[in-house]
């Protein structure tokens, strides 16, 4: 119990600080994301720019909180679509078993056997190459697993005897799904949502990489370290600065996921 409210704790801490910066930047940001000068090309990190300038003269720094809110936005989209879907077709799945739950399980099982770069390459070619369409294919992609965690804890309460007594009283099918199963599941739901949100950030970064996500000159971290490999060796800054913010805040929710799932559940 002490190690999960650690871990709760400092999951807490770093996500704040993490949310807080990319929020801020809403308002204030050192230099505009697109400004460009060709005289301060690929500046170390020092008092004007804090984490140096890329090939275009434009400030790390700034790119990098400007990028957290997109790349948060969409994770966090990702997520709450994807729980919203997965928890109704769980739910139903679970409760009502039979052919119904046959048919949604089966067709989850496609959906997890996509390779999600190979998802997202059908969803660029029906749709078009960006934010949304990353968004869709990611939302698509995450359905499965808070499906199966509905599912599993409907046939767990499903036979319970407060359950029985709410049938028994006449509650509708609807009302026992949402009022009486759905608040026992919030924990683990809460749990692999929090968790979902490190997954999403790393796959919408691996896409944006890919150039499948977010377009120029939206900066996105994903995008920005596919735009700073050519210059590794001469400006290393510009490919960390990225690549540690991927790695802090995919750090802060799996940390965070973790602590709600030993506290709670």
């Amino acid at each position: 119990m002490k190690g999960g409210n650690l871990e709760l704790r400092a999951g807490i801490a770093l996500g704040i600080l993490i949310v807080g910066m990319s929020a801020a930047g809403i308002f204030f940001l050192p230099y505009g994301i697109n400004d460009m000068e060709s005289g301060r090309r690929f500046l170390p990190p020092q008092g004007r720019h804090l984490l140096g300038t890329d090939n275009f003269g434009r400030d790390v720094f700034s790119r990098i909180v400007a990028g957290g809110r997109y790349t948060l936005l969409t994770a966090i989209l990702t997520v709450a679509g994807s729980a919203l879907a997965g928890c109704v077709l769980g739910l139903v799945s679970g409760y009502a078993g039979g052919a119904g739950d046959e048919i949604i399980m089966r067709f989850m099982d496609a959906l997890s056997s996509f390779p999600g770069i190979l998802l997202a390459l059908v969803m660029v070619a029906l749709l078009d190459n960006g934010q949304f369409t990353l968004l869709i294919a990611l939302l698509v992609l995450f359905i499965p697993s808070f499906t199966r965690i509905a599912r599993s804890g409907t046939l767990q309460y499903k036979h319970r005897d407060f359950i029985r007594a709410a049938e028994i009283m006449g509650a509708s099918g609807g009302r026992i799904l949402f009022r009486h199963i759905l608040p026992n599941l919030a924990p683990s739901l809460l749990s692999a949502a929090v968790l979902g949100l490190s997954n999403a950030i790393l796959a919408e970064a691996a896409m944006s990489y890919l150039g499948l996500g977010i377009q120029p000159p939206i900066p996105s971290w994903g995008r920005m370290l596919a735009e700073s490999q050519n210059f590794l060796f001469n400006a290393p800054w510009c490919a960390l600065a990225p690549g540690m913010m991927i790695m802090l805040t995919v750090l802060a929710f799996h940390i965070l996921g973790e602590g709600i799932r030993r506290r709670w559940c």
